[in-house]
C-alpha cells in the first residue's frame, strides 16, 4: 500500500514510502509477511537519500533482494529496503579478462544468460540459481564445482549510516562455503550495515571450462562430447537442475536448504563405515564434504510434511511450500530433519537460507 512521499532536506527526489506491504509475493518460498514500510532503491542515490532522511535514517532496515535465500516467520518491523536496481554492461575488456557489471536487482540467472549471449562465458555453471546479482555474493552461490567468489572482481556498496559508496575487492569479501563478509555483522562484518548496489564479474580469458563435476562428467559420456562449449554446460545444467529442483514459480522454495557439511577425512571414514553408499567429494585441502541431501534421504525424509512445508519429493535437500505453508512450519520441519540426521550420522546439518 502506497503512503506518504517523504522527501529528504536536501531537496532530493522524495522516497514513496509504501506502509503495510504483503511479501508473500517477494520471498520465493511464498511464505505470509509484512513489511510495515518499505522503500524500493531503484539506483544507488535512495540509499543516500534514505540515511539523509530525519526520520528513516535512525530505524533498522532489513536489505531485500529476491527473497530467495529467506524464510519469513513473522511481520518485519525494521524499515525493509527493496533492491530493484538493474542494469548490466561491459565494463571494460582485458588481456585475461572481461569485466562485467550488473546492478544488484538483475535477476541472477538473466544475468547468466546475459553474458552467453554476448559472447562473455564463465557463469554457465551457476545458471538457474534463483534470486538476484546482488544476493549473490552474499551467499557466495555455488553448483557444479564453481562459486561466485572465483568470478568477483568486486563489490559496490552503500554505507547505512554515513551514505558514502565503497567498492570492496574480492579479497576483502571474505568469502567462505555460502559465506562472506556481507552475512555477518560482528568482527569487521557488513550485515545490516550496507547495501550491495553492483556487482563487478571478472570473467577469465580464455574461457575455461569447469568439468570436474559427477553429473557433468555422466553427461559428457552420455552424448560423448567431451568438449563441450560453454552453452552445452548452460544447457545441460539447466536440465540438471530442472529435472530435480522445483520451479519457485510453481512451489514455492528456497533452493537447497541446508549446506553440504564438510568434515575430516577421519570423520567421513567413520562414516563410511557405518553407511558405504554416503555420496561424498574430497577437497583439495583434504578435508571431505558430504552430500546433505543424501543423508536426509537415507533419514526417510523425502516427502515428509509438518502443516504446509514438505521435503520434495525428488530431492531431499530442498523444502517446498504445499500451498499454505507458514515460517514457522517450515522451522519445525527444519529442525526435525536436523535432529534426525545428528541421530545417525552425528552431523548438525546448518540451514543455507536466512530465518527471520
Amino acid at each position: 500500500m502506497p503512503g506518504p512521499n517523504l522527501a529528504p532536506p536536501n531537496g532530493a527526489s522524495a522516497l514513496q514510502i509504501e506502509v503495510d506491504v504483503n511479501l508473500k509475493a517477494y520471498n520465493t518460498f511464498g511464505l505470509p509477511a509484512v513489511a510495515r514500510r518499505l522503500v524500493r532503491v531503484r539506483e544507488a542515490a535512495d540509499v543516500r537519500r534514505v540515511v539523509d532522511h530525519p526520520e528513516l535514517g535512525r530505524a533498522p532496515k532489513f536489505v531485500l533482494g529476491g527473497g530467495s535465500n529467506l524464510v519469513l516467520t513473522k511481520d518485519l518491523d525494521p524499515l525493509v529496503l527493496k533492491v530493484e536496481i538493474t542494469g548490466i554492461r561491459l565494463l571494460e575488456t582485458r588481456e585475461d579478462a572481461w569485466i562485467v557489471e550488473v546492478g544488484a536487482g538483475e535477476r541472477w540467472h538473466d544475468v547468466v544468460a546475459w553474458t552467453l549471449d554476448n559472447g562473455y562465458p564463465g557463469l554457465e555453471n551457476l545458471a538457474l540459481i534463483p534470486g538476484t546479482a546482488g544476493a549473490a555474493p552474499v551467499q557466495n552461490i555455488g553448483a557444479y564445482g564453481l562459486e561466485i567468489k572465483d568470478r568477483i572482481e568486486s563489490v559496490a556498496v552503500m554505507d547505512l549510516v554515513t551514505g558514502r559508496p565503497a567498492l570492496l575487492p574480492a579479497e576483502v569479501c571474505r568469502f567462505g562455503y555460502r559465506d562472506s563478509v556481507f552475512k555477518h555483522s560482528d568482527f569487521g562484518g557488513l550485515a545490516d550495515k550496507s547495501v550491495i548496489t553492483h556487482v563487478r564479474l571478472r570473467l577469465p580469458r580464455p574461457w575455461v571450462p569447469v568439468l570436474g563435476y559427477l553429473e557433468l562428467e555422466r553427461r559428457m559420456l552420455e552424448t560423448g562430447n567431451t568438449h563441450p562449449d560453454a552453452r552445452t554446460i548452460f544447457d545441460w545444467i539447466c536440465a540438471i537442475r530442472r529435472a530435480k529442483l522445483p520451479d519457485p514459480a510453481v512451489i514455492g522454495n528456497a533452493g537447497s536448504f541446508f549446506k553440504n557439511p564438510v568434515v575430516t577425512a577421519e570423520q567421513c571414514r567413520d562414516i563410511i563405515s557405518r553407511d558405504p553408499g554416503i555420496v561424498h567429494y574430497p577437497m583439495p585441502d583434504g578435508s571431505v564434504k558430504l552430500a546433505a541431501g543424501w543423508m536426509i534421504d537415507a533419514c526417510g525424509w523425502k516427502g515428509k510434511t509438518v502443516g504446509g512445508a514438505a521435503v520434495y519429493e525428488k530431492q531431499a535437500l530442498v523444502l517446498v511450500n504445499k500451498g499454505d505453508a507458514r515460517g514457522a512450519e517450515v522451522v519445525t520441519l527444519a529442525r526435525a530433519i536436523q535432529e534426525s540426521v545428528y541421530g545417525r550420522f552425528g552431523i548438525r546439518l546448518e540451514p543455507e537460507p536466512v530465518v527471520l
